[in-house]
């Protein structure tokens, strides 16, 4: 272990501590800076100790134990450029007292904000590991409640699928008696086109629908083997019903 190592970094979180704290830091001859010393050094001391522990090991231990102190493969800090150094010995600290692997992979995953890490600064062990259960309990059921909206959503959104298909099933709507119920409407005019209503596709062809400036009109869009072409038709209000129900159907969820 290189102590000038450990020293330097015990004095750096000191120095970080008080600043954070208090907004100043105390002289280095003072009471206070010297117990607030003593309890940095104890913790970079045991930081430094467990990390040479970990790399010395060999066997199937030492695979067991790396994931932890791999401090590359935690997600990064957000914050300062100091916060989020103090905050990453803190959060290595912390990750080594939680011996939950759930709760100790949802702080790794979850805690990425360096002030959520250096607010626990103060917490014994005992008292951050029993918070941490809290929280992560807390988590959990937050997590189920919107599983369970989710699905219920989603068991919404088909029973309405589905009785939307049994509606156009029942109103025997298929788009080739779309086509049908096209080709036997009475030509008009084209006029400039509004609202889209369908899109039908039917033995090679596809027609797409649309209402105009002209109230008594539809204009179709059609397009087959043959090539492309438009024309007006008189618009029948039992088409239309048809077309907006088929529509629906069709339409993205």
């Amino acid at each position: 272990m290189d102590l000038k190592s450990v020293r330097e970094e015990a004095i750096e979180a000191t120095n970080r501590f008080f600043a954070d704290k208090q907004g100043f830091v105390p002289a280095e001859d003072s009471e206070e800076w010297e117990e607030e010393y003593r309890r940095q050094f104890a913790r970079a001391k045991a930081r430094h100790a467990a990390a040479g522990a970990i790399s010395g090991r060999t066997g199937p231990g030492a695979a067991a134990a790396q994931p932890l102190a791999a401090a590359p493969s935690l997600p990064e800090l957000t914050g300062t450029p100091e916060q989020k150094r103090w905050a990453a010995a803190i959060r290595a600290d912390r990750l080594g007292e939680i011996q939950d692997p759930q709760i100790r992979a949802w702080l790794a995953r979850d805690w990425t904000r360096a002030r959520a890490w250096i607010d626990t600064r103060e917490l014994s062990p005992e008292t951050f590991r029993a918070r941490a259960a809290v929280w992560y309990a807390d988590h959990c059921r937050q997590a189920a409640e919107k599983a369970k909206a989710a699905s219920a959503e989603r068991q919404s959104e088909a029973a309405a699928a589905a009785a939307l298909q049994a509606e156009i099933a029942a109103a025997g709507i298929t788009p080739a008696g779309l086509v049908e119920l096209v080709d036997a409407s009475e030509r008009a005019e084209p006029a400039p086109i509004k609202k889209k209503l369908a899109e039908i596709a039917a033995d090679g062809r596809t027609l797409r629908l649309y209402e105009t400036a002209n109230p008594a009109a539809l204009l179709v869009k059609e397009k087959n083997r043959e090539g492309q072409s438009e024309y007006g038709i008189e618009r029948d209000e039992g088409l239309v019903a048809d077309l907006k129900l088929y529509a629906r159907a069709a339409a993205p969820s």
